[in-house]
């Protein structure tokens, strides 16, 4: 029995600490499992012509991200039927860093059905019977919108333009997906499948190889944030050096340990949604199903005025998270819900981030989610290392049973001893996770297979020595608090893709004129929190 509140917060330290060990053992577990070796063979490249199915793959580009020829590229070189695959790219403007590049590859591949669609050439919001407040301010998906209204066929793909694919990804998605099995055999299908992410930074390889390198380093390399006129040194002095390019290390090791096993072990047990907007697949005639008030009658009120389709999503900032939850929570009959395509990896090769820029990307992830999954963000910090071991150390060391029965101190200096095995362990573990992510098994390797995606295990460039991948371990545990804190209680604002938004706890944003905030923050004001529309032509887009 507990007898007074201290034990009684030990005995939840206790509890909760065993809670995350055993959610990570299922990740870690999974990853060794199917990212050991190279998957199966996929099966639908390979059934009668007619039989397999047709795919929209949809990129969405915005500046010069690093490697972004050979991520871009990557969708060429698919063994899926390149008569059953449409490649639609998608840009703003043309004098975005990224459409030259699109053009050439575009050039490469005459014999692929693929084309580039620029946002302000779309009729639908500039032509004459169109208007810019006909999609919402969200900046990806008023990127895609055209895409999507114009896919062929019944599968829609959207993936990044900073993921590069192996070459049996597609065809491995389109098996999970529609539940193709060897010899015919049939799985149930979901209505809803997605890959690991997974960051390889690249500022060092870059830096020391080649002009090719170098010149990506020229252009901006942050995801969302890509200038190609700015220029991305690579400092003499450790910390200088650190500032400038650490939080792509930040990133790469965020991504390959406490997302990684979280990731994995929440896919696993399948009682959330939980994925990552880098790939994903769904078929078309299920969004325009469930973004339809007369087909899906848990759209009520607000929701069941929204556009169809992908548009539906335009007013909101955490868009594959919502268009996941939504798709989880409406009736499909016959259809599981989501599928991770277990053994593949969305590989994001990335150079040139700050660690202020890391600060703020999560900021702005956490941000973004945190009225999609209040409860899950307001617990977040307690799955970080620092935090979670120093909950389990308090209470080995407050509860009696363990003074009892096993001696335990109930001291500071031995609440303190517990802590430090408890991350040493912890980082132990983590190195594990992340040599086995980074080795590259799983990946099949051939001659389109560029240096940042091959892993360590393949000849790919980069390596991490334990006491650079320490440093970096150590840095990104010691700011999960601190960001964290920032993010859920120090503000509502984020800036992405080159523009500020704010967040409303209906999980919906605003567009935020930078050079008119006081004007815009007026009009809030005007509206109050919940009511109103705010529809400027500096914020693009429509808040109802």
């Amino acid at each position: 029995m507990f007898s007074s509140a201290t034990e009684v917060l030990g005995g939840v330290g206790i509890i909760w600490g065993f809670f995350v060990v055993v959610v990570q053992a299922i990740g870690i577990y999974k990853i060794f499992r199917y990212y050991s070796s190279v998957p199966a063979n996929p099966v639908s490249p390979y059934l009668p012509k007619d039989d397999v199915p047709h795919v929209t793959i949809i990129r969405p580009a915005k500046g010069l991200e690093p490697g972004l020829y050979e991520c871009l590229a990557s969708v060429f070189h698919q063994s899926y039927p390149k008569d059953k695959l449409t490649i639609y790219f998608c840009v703003s403007s043309k004098e975005d860093a990224a459409y030259p590049v699109i053009r050439k590859l575009l050039d490469d591949h005459p014999d692929f059905d693929a084309k580039v669609f620029v946002e302000t050439e779309d009729p639908y919001l500039h032509g004459d019977d169109g208007h810019v407040d006909n999609v919402g301010p969200n900046p990806k998906i008023r990127n895609l919108s055209r895409a999507y209204r114009e896919a062929k066929g019944e599968i829609i793909w959207p993936l990044d333009c900073n993921v590069w694919i192996a070459r049996d990804v597609a065809g491995r998605m389109v098996d999970k997906l529609c539940g193709y099995l060897p010899d015919g055999k049939q799985a149930k299908p979901y209505k809803f499948v997605h890959q690991l992410p997974l960051v390889v930074d690249t500022v060092t390889s870059m830096s020391s190889s080649n002009a090719e390198g170098q010149t990506l380093l020229s252009g901006s390399a942050v995801t969302g944030g890509s200038d190609a006129d700015s220029n991305v040194d690579v400092p003499t002095s450790i910390l200088s050096r650190s500032l400038a390019h650490g939080g792509g290390r930040l990133e790469e090791m965020f991504m390959a340990t406490t997302h990684a096993k979280f990731y994995g072990a929440i896919n696993t047990v399948g009682i959330a949604p939980c994925i990552v907007g880098k790939s994903n697949m769904f078929r078309k005639s299920h969004l325009d199903q469930v973004t339809d008030p007369a087909q899906n009658p848990i759209l009520t009120g607000r929701a069941a005025t929204l556009p169809k389709g992908l548009d539906h999503f335009s007013l909101f900032m955490c868009e594959d998270h919502v268009i996941g939850d939504l798709l989880w929570r409406s009736d499909l009959p016959g259809f599981a819900n989501h599928g991770l395509v277990w053994g593949d990896l969305a590989i994001q090769p990335m150079a040139g981030m700050s660690v202020p820029a890391y600060v703020a990307r999560r900021v702005r992830w956490l941000r973004a989610r945190k009225w999609t999954v209040l409860s899950a963000t307001l617990v977040e910090h307690g799955v970080e290392s620092l935090v979670c071991c120093f909950y389990v150390s308090f209470g080995l060391t407050t509860v009696p049973w363990f003074h009892e029965n096993l001696g335990v101190p109930q001291t500071w200096r031995a609440l303190w001893y517990f802590w430090l095995a408890g991350v040493a362990t912890w980082m132990l573990v983590d190195r594990v996770v992340f040599k086995k992510l980074h080795a590259g098994q799983s990946i099949h390797v051939d001659e389109h297979t560029p240096t940042f995606a091959r892993g360590f295990s393949h000849g790919g460039a980069e390596k991490r020595r334990f006491g650079e991948w320490f440093l970096a371990w150590l840095g990104r545990e010691l700011l999960a608090l601190p960001i964290w804190t920032c993010a859920v209680f120090l503000g509502t604002t984020v800036n992405w893709r080159g523009k500020r938004f704010r967040v409303r706890s209906d999980m919906t944003v605003v567009a935020i004129d930078v050079d008119d905030e006081e004007e815009q923050q007026g009009l809030l004001n005007q509206d109050g929190p919940s009511g109103g529309r705010v529809s400027t032509s500096s914020s693009r887009g429509k808040i109802d």
